[in-house]
């Protein structure tokens, strides 16, 4: 294959070539939540189901939908690779406050933050809308806010508060206390894109 977004596409074929490696033994014994068929894996996220075939990767929508977009699937497979079950201790934590959180802030609060203050903040009407339309649990703190369940016991809420005359919009991103081990920092920096994107396709 011809490589033309490196930034996409450099990532995920280096993580598909690793996943052709993958002992789906492995996988079951860390991740309660994958199903493995003999031929599929099975990994449900933000409410949506998708089988992943392996040792020849492909991907397909269970509910007919469309698959998602590159960078979501290397998340996936970086998940199935390198993620494990980690019992969440009932805590919320910001980006900042879990490992590496400082030195990834400034990215962070570009690619996610002010984004989802934007996005969202600027449509808080349609925000809820969406939100509810993907079964997010509606949460009362912020002028909107919903928790989803993003992978496995991994759980994010998102809160969005309306700019006026003098403020622009905000939003904050809370994860489960368990991304602090259960991810790389950079996989959080993902999820909160994933998360945003999603509810965006909603609107």
């Amino acid at each position: 294959m011809e490589i033309e977004n490196h930034k996409e596409e450099v990532p995920f074929a280096f993580y598909e070539e690793k996943f052709r490696t993958l002992n789906p033994e492995d996988v079951t014994a860390r991740l309660n939540d994958v199903r493995w068929d003999g031929t599929e894996f099975t990994v449900r996220l933000l409410g949506r189901d998708f089988a992943i075939a392996h040792p020849d990767y492909a991907i397909r929508a269970l509910d007919g939908g469309a698959i998602p977009p590159l960078p979501t699937q290397t998340f996936l497979l970086r998940y199935l690779l390198e993620s494990r079950d980690v019992r969440w201790g009932g805590e919320w934590k910001t980006f900042r406050e879990m490992p590496w959180g400082e030195m990834y802030i400034k990215p962070y609060t570009g690619r996610v933050l002010t984004r989802a203050a934007f996005t969202f903040g600027t449509r808080v009407a349609a925000f809820r809308s969406a939100a509810e339309k993907m079964g997010g649990l509606p949460l009362p703190n912020g002028d909107a806010g919903y928790q989803f369940d993003l992978i496995g016991g991994y759980r994010m809420r998102i809160l969005v508060w309306e700019g006026d005359d003098e403020f622009p919009p905000n939003a904050q991103v809370l994860y489960s206390d368990n991304f602090a081990e259960g991810f790389a920092a950079e996989d959080r920096v993902v999820a909160g894109d994933i998360l945003i994107s999603t509810i965006k396709s909603y609107m």
